[in-house]
């Protein structure tokens, strides 16, 4: 049988996306649906899975390489002529050894079988999502399901994922209804699987020596022997490893080899909650070499109830995330903050004349969209802070677009969803965008691409209070403004002391990209605009 072309299916519209990972290489065996490469887009990490059984003759990609839908990934020998090729190498090493037999006779011919299985099916890796309720039963018992049907609609704090069947099979029995809480490796339902035996003869010596029948079987042993996989040693690192996209992108993100990582999901699954594991005792674990990578020794670890009454709360998944991306961007980010004011006396006189207008529309208008239009404005003017540095430092990325982050507060956590495109909308376009954006995060249904591609990041404690403060840098952006609470405030103009609605900046910055005096420059341009906001119509 020839070989067959394995290509790059669809890839959900995006023109070209980057090989990061190998799943397979020359002379493995792979089955229907096991990740053959994962690659990555500028949204999200994808594992390519097989489309038939087969064992891998040629790679025609490598690490590094930029696909497309069509291009060839692999040639690979179907199961069938994996098959043709053994027995035919088996036939002939046995025809070697069994040479002096006279005469073989062929006792029994069993046909072709087909047994029946159960298998229970469960939830697979939802992106370390716990507790997801379940909101659609799409199945019901009896009915016949294929690879990837949906079984069941769940639906998290973020997002409604539909949860496919990883076999074919006929439904036996449903283990959830609606309402119940899901979380990874959660039973869903029990599968009748069905799988095909096939035939073998079973073939007897006539009247040959018990020597040459011994060194037969004793050939056969050993072809079989060569033709089994050998399992990869347990802790070897590099080794191939079971793990989803999102679990990829987790330990690349905070440097973990995987193949060190301990798996306890089903069929020796990474999941999340591993490599988080991981990563809590590489730092605290004295035998770890955490501390000498790091330069940080590590912490004790504290009793604290011997001090007295203590109470124990989980962090929220949000939590968890932003304090791993906060920590990373101050360990890798060498930060300086810039303090500077802007005078908004007439922005306010001018925001308060409109407010009421734009209100009856269902407008917000806020001192916030002005200062994101103004913020457009400036990243053109200075495009070193409309970057980022790539991660060998030796090269400078200039964006020719302008997204910015909004941090936002909810009651799980911060988010910071991004308003795209802010230097092509006016000043009621992005207050619209962000009143669409704050009512998502507080409901809870930003998706990952609300909160994916910024430039640079704006929080606002205005609303709350304080006079300054030091954001961090949402890396790899390269700078993010604080604004406090505006005050009023005396300032001497044209021989005199005035009263003016002042209102506070705190530019934080990578000062491997931005120097101090770039910095100055920016937040005064900044104020120049919003100080006369007739600026912005230029």
């Amino acid at each position: 049988m020839a070989d067959k072309d394995v290509v790059i299916p669809d890839l959900g519209g995006a023109e070209s996306v980057d090989v990061i990972e190998l799943c397979v290489k020359v002379g493995d065996s792979f089955s229907q649906e096991d990740s053959l490469i994962v690659v990555e887009s500028d949204k999200a990490t994808i594992e390519i899975p097989a489309p038939f059984d087969g064992e891998v003759a040629k790679l025609s990609i490598a690490v590094g390489d930029s696909v497309k839908e069509g291009d060839l990934l692999l040639v690979a020998m179907t199961k069938d002529a994996v098959n043709a090729t053994e027995a035919t190498q088996a036939a002939e090493q046995v025809d070697v050894v069994t040479a002096p037999v006279e005469e073989v006779a062929v006792v029994a011919v069993s046909p072709e079988t087909v047994t029946t299985t159960t298998k229970t099916i469960v939830v697979p890796d939802i992106g370390g999502s716990d507790d997801v309720e379940v909101i659609e039963i799409s199945v019901a018992v009896g009915d016949t399901l294929a690879v990837e049907d949906t079984m069941v609609v769940l639906e998290s704090d973020k997002a409604t994922m539909e949860i496919p069947c990883s076999d074919a099979g006929v439904v036996k029995e449903i283990l959830l209804s609606v309402g119940d809480k899901l979380s990874e490796g959660s039973v869903v339902l029990t599968l009748e699987v069905s799988a095909k035996v096939p035939a073998q003869q079973v073939v007897a010596p006539s009247s040959a020596d018990v020597a040459p029948e011994v060194a037969a079987q004793t050939q056969k042993q050993d072809v079989a022997a060569k033709s089994k996989p050998v399992a990869p040693e347990a802790s070897s690192p590099s080794k191939q490893v079971h793990a989803g996209p999102a679990v990829r992108r987790l330990a690349r993100e905070l440097g973990v080899d995987l193949a060190l990582v301990s798996a306890t999901g089903p069929k020796k699954r990474i999941l999340k909650d591993d490599v988080h594991g991981f990563v809590k005792q590489a730092m605290t674990d004295k035998s770890q070499a955490a501390a000498p990578s790091t330069g940080l020794p590590p912490l004790p670890v504290i009793d604290f109830a011997k001090f007295g009454d203590i109470d124990s709360q989980p962090l929220s998944r949000i939590n968890k995330v932003s304090a791993a991306n906060l920590h990373r961007s101050w360990v890798n980010v060498p930060h300086v903050t810039q303090f500077d004011e802007a005078d908004v006396s007439e922005l306010e006189t001018f925001r308060k004349s409109e407010s009421a207008a734009y209100k009856e529309q269902g407008i917000k208008l806020t001192l916030l969209a002005f200062m994101v239009k103004a913020c457009a404005k400036a990243l053109q003017a200075f495009p070193r802070f409309n970057s980022s540095l790539s991660q060998d430092g030796e090269t400078l990325i200039f964006k020719q677009y302008v997204n910015i982050g909004i941090a936002v507060d909810t009651p799980n956590g911060l988010v910071v969803p991004v308003i795209r495109d802010a230097d092509k909308k006016t000043v009621l376009d992005i207050a619209q965008d962000m009143q669409m954006l704050s009512a998502k995060a507080r409901d809870k249904k930003l998706s990952p691409n609300d909160m994916q591609g910024g430039c640079f990041s704006i929080s606002s404690l205005g609303g709350i209070g304080g006079t300054a403060f030091t954001p961090i840098v949402n890396w790899p952006e390269v700078a993010i403004l604080g604004l406090s609470r505006s005050q009023m405030k005396p300032v001497y103009q044209e021989g005199e002391f005035v009263p003016r609605l002042m209102l506070p900046m705190s530019l934080s910055y990578d000062h491997r990209v931005i120097d101090g005096a770039d910095a100055a420059r920016f937040t005064r341009y900044l104020s120049d605009q919003i100080t006369d906001i007739r600026r912005l119509l230029l």
